[in-house]
């Protein structure tokens, strides 16, 4: 059969971007600078990236053969990957769950949003940030609310050793610092 006539699905989007799906009954949990920088990308995938590539495909497509066009078959195969990547964003933003951490600053306890400070069992301390799924970065130190550290951490406090599963077997960890971005001065 051509693969002109195959069908792509939508139910694909959240494997395809490689993203963690959302937990059963779960929310979006997201930070507003996460909501904020989801919505740039958004807005810059419509206004700027996606008619950028129609012109192009639009301009291969007027050369004439489009079997050996390389830059019709390349344009067509990124304006899929853009489309794809909007469906996933809208869907995802409509979802949002837009929770600020700075609510909490100044408190002990650990909530979606806090910078905590951890020490393990072989005493090497560790700072995480817990975030949204979808705008947790690890190289930023970022984990995502629904990781084993921050199931762990979560609902915990200053000085409490709390039980992290982990591959190995359990391991306790102790929290020993726990931090909230200072709330924003309205203006």
């Amino acid at each position: 059969m051509s693969k002109a006539f195959t069908r792509e699905t939508d139910s694909d989007d959240d494997d395809e971007v490689g993203l963690p799906p959302l937990p059963a009954g779960g929310k979006n949990y997201i930070t507003p600078q996460g909501y904020a920088v989801l919505l740039a990308e958004l807005f810059d995938l419509m206004d700027n990236e996606r008619p950028r590539m129609v012109e192009i495909v639009h301009w291969a497509a007027s050369n004439g053969d489009r079997s050996e066009n390389g830059d019709y078959h390349y344009g067509k195969k990124r304006l899929r990957e853009i489309d794809r990547r909007i469906r996933f964003l809208t869907k995802r933003l409509e979802i949002a769950e837009v929770t600020d951490p700075s609510v909490h600053h100044g408190l002990e306890q650990v909530f979606f949003g806090a910078t905590v400070t951890y020490v393990d069992e072989a005493d090497v301390k560790r700072t995480v940030t817990i975030r949204g799924i979808d705008e947790a970065d690890s190289l930023k130190g970022e984990v995502s609310w629904i990781s084993p550290i921050a199931r762990a951490l979560l609902k915990a406090r200053v000085g409490d050793a709390v039980k992290l599963v982990t591959p190995v077997g359990v391991q306790e960890v102790e929290v020993v610092t726990v931090n909230y971005p200072a709330p924003q001065a309205r203006a």
